[in-house]
């Protein structure tokens, strides 16, 4: 399994995930899940995966392909509009489950794969899109900044109670990175390395790209604090009526 999260500011986008695959009691490997494509000056994309990661390559392959050999498909340099680039990726997605899907789901092996795209075109806004395995997809919005797909419960609480509070890209930055320490102390299946991506509105290339280790200080620092301030917090909860000296 896997959690990635991305989330929509006025001043830009972040985007987040962990690297875990599968994970076992002597198992366990990493692959990178936030792919970035710039295929002109004048647009940039994020594409984060939770599913099966053969079916994810291909998609990727796919898209790079697509973009070296120019078709009547189409690619990201063609789209217009992000939902273009959106229904293009969904569209390739099912392809790629129709061609291996038979044969996978006979060994009771799920081809599926749901994805995140991010990025923006020139004079347009930034967008943030959900794509489904079947294909379709919807967009994050003011009211739902965030996007998560992998296993994303144990993240959501602390999202949905802080992401209105955001003043900027960084401090969104930090807030999905405890969203995904939350998700990993909780899930085996998520864990380090953590990659965090920033992009500013109208840049079209990544601000800042992080990779952070188990051990990497500025993850140790942000969980010892983000653990520090809960209990502090909980300490400081208003008492009941009945611990209150007589």
């Amino acid at each position: 399994m896997t959690y990635c999260v991305g989330l929509l500011l006025k001043d830009g986008l972040v985007f987040a995930s962990d690297s875990r695959t599968n994970a076992g009691v002597d198992y366990v490997t990493s692959f990178s899940k936030l792919h970035i494509f710039t295929p002109a000056p004048d647009r940039f994309f994020v594409l984060m995966s939770s599913g099966n990661l053969a079916t994810t390559q291909g998609v990727l392959n796919r898209i790079v392909r697509d973009l070296e050999y120019p078709s009547d498909r189409g690619s990201l340099l063609t789209a217009r509009y992000m939902f273009e680039a959106a229904d293009y990726i969904g569209k390739i997605s099912q392809e790629i489950q129709r061609e291996h899907g038979p044969a996978l789901m006979s060994s009771g092996v799920s081809v599926e794969t749901t994805l995140i795209l991010g990025g923006q075109i020139q004079g347009q806004n930034p967008g943030l899109m959900l794509i489904y395995p079947q294909g379709n997809y919807f967009e994050a919005t003011r009211e739902t900044p965030y996007l998560q797909i992998g296993e994303n419960k144990y993240g959501k609480p602390v999202l949905d109670r802080a992401v209105g509070a955001l003043t900027g890209l960084e401090e969104g930055a930090r807030l999905l990175l405890v969203s995904l320490d939350a998700t990993s102390r909780s899930n085996a299946t998520v864990g380090p390395p953590f990659e965090v991506a920033i992009y500013r509105r109208d840049d079209m290339k990544i601000s800042q790209h992080l990779k952070l280790a188990a051990n990497d200080p500025y993850l140790l620092q942000l969980q010892q604090r983000w653990n520090e301030g809960l209990c502090a917090t909980l300490h400081s909860l208003p008492v009941f009526e009945w611990e209150t000296p007589a």
